[in-house]
């Protein structure tokens, strides 16, 4: 059995940050290398798919100031992430909505998934602008307008990204444990795994390591 789709819960950025001593912006900065590194590490470990939950639909709730400050770091970010992707034959993916998200960023957002968009690597999803919730509400409404009868399969095959599979293993960092609406179509029959270490923290040896833990799991499907 092997780890196909990993998700992971990016949680722990501010906390780590003031752990530090440092502003919470520099969690999110050093979240973003973190991704760099992991994207890595999972690759080499032969996972096809690797999302990660960076803003959820609830994050708008947070002070002016930091909400501004993300969405500036994904305009300046965004584009130069996909081209290392792009050189290293790996594709992006964007799963949420385009609400209250401004014009530059939904371009930038867009490119990056077009500079990608011919890569056979893994692919990397993120889960921007996301909620479980409004995945669901919004794929049961594209299915409704193109006719067709609320079903599994129909919501399903309107899901941000339909092409994605289910997610095999949901890992959560900074020791909470709960999911927050990640992925809820995709992870019903999930794993999962809570790392107490907050996620700037993470290294490749947790892929290791979580590779390893889902290979011990007996996924029985309710079988």
């Amino acid at each position: 059995m092997s780890l196909e789709h990993l998700g992971i819960i990016a949680d722990g950025n501010r906390r780590w940050a003031k752990a530090q001593g440092l502003p919470t912006i520099e969690g999110h900065k050093k979240g973003l290398d973190t991704i760099e590194l992991l994207t890595e590490a999972a690759s080499e470990a032969g996972i096809r798919y690797l999302t990660f939950y960076v803003f959820s639909t609830e994050n708008w709730g947070r002070s002016k100031d930091e909400v501004s400050y993300i969405m500036k770091l994904a305009e300046t970010r965004i584009l130069k992430y996909a081209e290392k992707l792009a050189a290293k034959n790996a594709r992006m993916l964007i799963l949420g909505s385009r609400d209250k998200i401004g014009p530059v960023l939904t371009s930038a957002l867009e490119k990056a998934e077009k500079i990608t968009a011919d890569c056979t690597g893994i692919t990397v999803c993120f889960c921007f602008n996301y909620g479980g919730e409004k995945e669901i509400a919004d794929a049961a409404n594209a299915a409704l307008q193109n006719g067709l009868e609320i079903t599994p399969e129909s919501i399903r095959d309107h899901l941000y990204h339909p092409e994605v599979p289910d997610i095999d293993m949901v890992v959560r960092t900074s020791g909470e444990e709960r999911i927050s609406g990640f992925m809820l179509w995709r992870s019903s029959y999930a794993e999962f795994m809570f790392i107490k270490k907050y996620f700037p923290e993470m290294t490749a040896e947790d892929i290791t390591k979580i590779v390893e833990e889902f290979e011990n799991r007996n996924r029985r499907f309710g079988k």
